[in-house]
């Protein structure tokens, strides 16, 4: 039976691509809408994105935002007003003309991103110094035209939270974008055990209409890489566009200086990519919905259910527990909740309660752990917290592992295609240099990595002499 379950899952190795469509199905996050590239998130799907926004919500408070809604139509005349960026923006968007059976006198948009709106409220709310800084942040959905699709990865519609601040000083906005930065990577590395790369996006990288765009970047299993969050800070641009001013303490009229950071559910797609196997999903204990699958043995004989809920009682006040007392077969309920990446099972039956013990199987390393009743609390505490730094060790070892130096653009593609992953490499900052090494290995500037590295003295393209150090790779 358990390996008739498993085997609808494709290998990774052999089909990474099939592997992946494979768990997000199988695994109940989603099933597929009749709208192409659309998803439904179901009850699972939507817990494991719950428990992420909830406290990224709570650190995004903590830093002193607070939340409010935008509409979810942008008219198209103030969807135009930041040239750069109704242009990054274009060939994505989706237009309403009709409202009924009437043709609408102006189409809307429907929100790619929200800056604009926030730019109009912000340029009738803001007056004054004593009005700043603006620290507003949105849950929400927006819709994208993508080619395209795959499930959490690139879907039209997907959900996210999107920040947007208004600051009186350059210094005080760049502050702010390298704070929320700061916020995601911890959610990606404390909550997620994914690690992360920091850094500035190259100019041809950056957020449209944005004076500058930091990322984390992360790795997966495959050596592709995936931006999982970004921070933009808008300088005066946006302000401009829309005439945002305040009465600074002299008297004086100045614009804003602004900033924007988003993070989204493309997240969920990360974390299976990074953490999953040929038996499913692998969720760190810190995001698992549920973190303990009680599945009793035997269950038909005399107590063991009423000990198996005497249990889950007892032990939901150090782990979220949940039991399994349907008439499916244990190893049935072994491979669901491995497919499930539920990161501890408690196995329990009439021997065990005779012997005042349980089994513990750890789902990242399906190593078995016989535990007595009295020591059962604390070894659960220990063993979820092992799994949760296990998983992220394994996953920068797994990063290490795949990161590279290139000194030369043949040597850059020859690593590329030998072993994915990310790749070192000095640039020379020539947008040209830049260009070429899509062209030739389709490979793209990952980040300016915060932690400068001195690889070589030449640019990895044109062999000028180079300064900035740059992860370039595959990606998402």
């Amino acid at each position: 039976m358990a390996k008739e379950f498993v085997k609808d899952v494709t290998s990774m190795d052999e089909d990474f691509a099939q592997w992946y469509t494979d768990v997000v199905t199988k695994a109940d996050l989603i099933d597929y809408s009749s709208v192409r590239g659309s998803m439904i998130i179901r009850p699972y799907g939507y817990a494991l994105w719950d428990n992420i926004k909830n406290e990224l919500d709570r650190r995004i408070k903590e830093t002193g935002h607070e939340n409010v809604y935008m509409p979810l139509f942008i008219p198209e005349s103030l969807l135009q007003k930041e040239k750069d960026h109704v242009e990054g923006f274009a060939p994505e968007v989706a237009w309403v003309t009709h409202g009924g059976s009437e043709e609408l006198a102006e189409r809307l948009v429907v929100r790619p991103t929200s800056e604009v709106l926030f730019c109009e409220h912000y340029s009738n709310i803001i007056h004054s110094y004593r009005d700043l800084p603006k620290l507003y942040n949105q849950w929400a959905n927006v819709v994208r035209w993508e080619k395209t699709t795959r499930p959490f990865l690139r879907t039209l519609e997907f959900l996210w939270q999107e920040g947007h601040t208004a600051h009186a000083t350059d210094e005080e906005a760049m502050e702010e974008t390298i704070q929320m930065l700061n916020v995601y990577a911890a959610i990606c590395e404390e909550i997620l055990a994914i690690p992360v790369v920091k850094g500035q996006k190259t100019e041809k990288e950056k957020f449209a209409g944005a004076k500058a765009t930091f990322t984390i970047e992360s790795l997966m299993h495959d050596g592709k890489a995936l931006q999982s969050g970004t921070s933009h800070h808008f300088g005066t641009g946006f302000a401009e566009a829309f005439n945002i001013q305040y009465t600074d303490k002299e008297g004086k009229l100045q614009y804003v200086h602004q900033t924007s950071w988003g993070f989204t559910t493309r997240i969920i797609g990360a974390l299976i990519m990074v953490h999953g196997d040929d038996r499913g999903l692998v969720i760190p204990p810190k995001a698992a919905p549920t973190q303990v699958m009680i599945v009793p043995i035997a269950q038909h004989k005399e107590g063991v259910l009423d000990f198996a809920y005497d249990l889950k009682k007892s032990l939901s006040g150090v782990a979220r527990v949940d039991i399994d007392a349907s008439d499916k077969k244990p190893g049935w309920k072994f491979n669901e909740y491995e497919m499930k990446g539920i990161p501890v099972r408690l196995e329990v039956g009439p021997k065990d309660i005779e012997n005042k013990q349980v089994v513990l199987v750890r789902r990242d390393t399906l190593e078995k752990v016989i535990v007595p009743l009295d020591q059962l609390e604390t070894k659960l505490v220990e063993l979820l917290d092992d799994i949760q730094s296990n998983l992220y060790n394994k996953a920068l070892n797994h990063r290490e592992e795949r990161t590279s130096v290139a000194v030369t653009l043949p040597e850059l593609k020859e690593k590329l295609e030998a072993k994915p992953g990310f790749i070192k490499a000095m640039w020379c900052g020539e947008l040209t240099c830049e260009e070429k090494i899509k062209e030739e290995t389709t490979a793209t500037s990952r980040c300016i990595p915060f932690e400068q590295e001195q690889v070589s003295e030449t640019c990895v393209c044109c062999g000028k002499e180079a300064d900035k150090m740059v992860y370039w790779a595959k990606a998402y």
